[in-house]
């Protein structure tokens, strides 16, 4: 079974792009601590297709942390001098929230508009109400 469960920050904000058949793609660095060893970080490469993309895309900036599972794979290549090359990635299946909401970077601002309604009937304490 090929299977790996990382929880890290992004280095990057996470760029979606598009195949030319129009399928979602998101590639950025997920930066682990190792558990053993504070000190020492690994910086490792995944790969998101489709929806996850997506969703990668539009609810996590730089520094947010996430938690992923997905499946190691080997890209192996030959560089333009004909030496044989390889990398390790991490094909994503699933992603999570690991922050709460107010802990996260925050890349927008909510401000409420107050807009009074013409339906709006104010009421006051001398009002007879019949229940």
């Amino acid at each position: 079974m090929n299977m790996i469960i990382l929880k890290g920050r992004l280095t990057a904000d996470p760029e979606l792009k598009q195949t030319t058949s129009g399928v979602s793609v998101v590639d950025f660095t997920l930066a682990v601590p190792r558990r053993f060893d504070k000190d020492k970080t690994d910086f490792l490469r995944c790969i998101a297709w489709r929806q996850t993309a997506d969703f990668i895309a539009q609810h996590f900036v730089k520094g947010s942390q996430i938690l992923v599972t997905g499946a190691m794979q080997n890209e192996q290549w030959t560089d333009k001098n004909g030496n044989k090359r390889d990398s390790w990635i991490v094909n994503i299946d699933a992603v999570e929230f690991t922050e709460r909401k107010e802990d996260k970077p925050q890349t927008t601002t909510y401000t409420p508009v107050n807009k009074a309604s013409d339906d709006f009937v104010n009421v006051t304490d001398d009002v007879d109400f019949p229940f």
